[in-house]
């Protein structure tokens, strides 16, 4: 069974203070650990504890503080632990309107021995620095429009809604790693290449100067030999095309970044002006699957935006009447399949695996039923409170891991309208309706129990081992609230689930650190922050 270290990050009478501990606990069955009193209202929250301690501004640590241990740190457990996400929510009066858009603190969990320290450092990009420097929000982010400088005159002030906003590099999404070295990320064209010692930025790098790509993921996928494979949209005259992204390994000089990254295939966008939303895809050993879900940017509401006042979350819509479509491409010839595989819409965030085996493709994913979820991490909501935060919980669409099973050998001999998916016990279909579309209906991963802890998001797998492979085991944080308030162990063998929860702690996505030498797919530790918005308890 797998273990987890818990890094906790503490408040006190709502204001933020420095890491006191760490413990490090065991996933535990379901029926044991789970809440008692979820039992008598299983579908719909009541009487949620206020969060809005979490969505505060905190200080950074730039020097390294030593944690208190309460358990037992592995003996072969040694290394660093780097974690990314939103630290500051304003500049003078201004205040940011999205979860997103907070200024990126980087953290780092140095683990030696039995000691743990911890660091932490707000990257100073190019937003940070001047929003600062003027004490107000100058440059837009996801859910918030900077408002033109209030020094200039009216007129001054009025041209300013004509000129595009410039994409941030506000990097609060992620750590990536290409040719060796570490970068953060968010969804624009613009990165930070940072010194893992100091979490300070070396470098602003624009995917744009070399590769025709107007953004990139924060979620690569990676093959053994470091080989990262990405995708980023681009916007030409003919319309929206979602690009697929491969970085070699290795550098060519002691500068080099992105050089000799490559655009493997240009997937066209089946509404030229209004291309789907992304924020992850999913890849098995020969092949990149792209879902293009009808979570919609509206390119005209973008270019207009500033001039309407209108952030660009405002510019996102759900559009329940486009089915989601799994273009697959060849990810060493750049040819895509003639196949379009088709489904009922749905949304997603993160994919879980992708593997194939016997002539089927697998895609494992996070999916929703619907394109909403933005909105509910808007501060006002995640600052809530009483029957009002009850109010949002209860209306969010959970998102649940789900199955697809595609035919990669469908041609002109593909018999019409039976299900050509044989693999035994798989309760996913797979159905030819035309010459180059298959309708696919998805199998779900999970029994009714997990909707007791409001799904599950930002899984996670034994990566290094199997990634592209058939696996048994993932790990995912549990949603009883906005955000995640448990830790879960899914079993895909018999659909079962183990839960680590404790009231008033809510943990990050969990990082499976295999143990050296193992066997056993699940040998390991589980690496997960959790932050509470009350005081530390003494025992956990």
């Amino acid at each position: 069974m797998a273990g987890l270290v818990s890094v906790f990050g503490c408040y006190r009478n709502f204001k933020p203070v420095r890491i006191q501990r760490v413990a490090f606990l065991r996933l535990t069955g379901a029926s044991t650990r789970a809440m008692a009193t979820e039992e008598k209202n299983r579908w719909r929250a009541k009487g949620l504890p206020c969060i809005a301690p979490l969505v505060s501004s905190v200080n950074e640590t730039t020097v390294p503080i030593t944690t208190e241990i309460h358990g037992h740190v592995p003996a072969w457990l040694s290394g660093s632990l780097y974690r990314n996400g939103p630290g500051k929510f304003e500049f003078g009066t201004q205040t940011y309107n999205h979860w997103f858009d907070g200024m990126a603190l980087l953290h780092k969990f140095k683990i030696k021995g039995n000691q743990v320290t911890y660091k932490s450092h707000f990257l100073r990009s190019d937003s940070y620095k001047a929003n600062s420097e003027h004490n107000r929000i100058t440059a837009s982010e996801f859910g918030t429009l900077a408002m033109p400088d209030p020094c200039k005159n009216f007129f001054q002030r009025f041209l300013t809604r004509f000129v595009m906003p410039k994409p941030t590099d506000n990097a609060s999404v992620h750590f990536v790693k290409y040719k060796g070295d570490y970068y953060v990320s968010t969804e624009t064209n613009l990165m930070h290449r940072v010194d893992l010692e100091t979490l300070m930025s070396k470098e602003k790098v624009d995917w744009s100067k070399f590769i025709a790509v107007n953004g990139a993921t924060a979620h690569p996928h990676y093959d053994p030999d470091g080989t990262a494979y990405n995708m980023g949209n681009s916007y030409t005259k003919k319309g929206a095309f979602y690009n697929i992204i491969r970085v070699p390994p290795e550098k060519t000089g002691p500068e080099d970044s992105l050089q000799e990254a490559k655009v493997v295939c240009s997937i066209p966008s089946a509404n030229k002006n209004k291309p789907s939303y992304y924020h992850s895809f999913a890849m098995s050993e020969n092949y990149v699957v792209f879902i293009e879900q009808p979570l919609k940017l509206d390119l005209l509401q973008i270019l207009t935006g500033k001039l309407r006042g209108r952030a660009l979350n405002t510019c996102i819509y759900w559009d329940p009447h486009q089915e989601t479509v799994l273009h697959v491409v060849n990810k060493h010839t750049g040819k895509p399949s003639a196949v379009k595989y088709q489904a009922r819409p749905l949304s997603f965030f993160h994919q879980i695996n992708a593997f194939e085996e016997d002539g089927f493709l697998m895609v494992d994913l996070c999916c929703l039923d619907d394109g909403r979820v933005m909105n509910n991490f808007l501060i006002q909501n995640l600052r809530k409170s009483g029957e009002a935060l009850d109010e949002v919980y209860n209306e969010m669409c959970f998102a649940f891991p789900r199955r697809f099973v595609l035919p990669l050998h469908v041609d002109e001999n593909t018999p019409y309208g039976q299900n050509l998916n044989t693999r035994h016990c798989s309760l996913a279909t797979a159905m030819k309706m035309s010459k180059d579309v298959v309708f696919c209906t998805h199998e779900d991963l999970h029994g009714d129990d997990l909707r007791e802890y409001g799904g599950l998001e930002f899984p996670q797998i034994n990566y290094a081992r199997y990634n592209t492979r058939p696996y048994r085991y993932f790990y995912a944080c549990g949603f009883r609230h906005l955000v995640g308030d448990s830790l879960i162990k899914m079993d895909l063998q018999g659909k079962k689930f183990k839960v680590w929860y404790q009231p008033d702690f809510y943990p990050s996505e969990p990082i499976f650190v295999p143990s050296p030498g193992a066997v056993d797919e699940d040998d390991g530790v589980i690496l997960s922050v959790v932050i509470t918005p009350i005081q530390v308890r003494d025992q956990l």
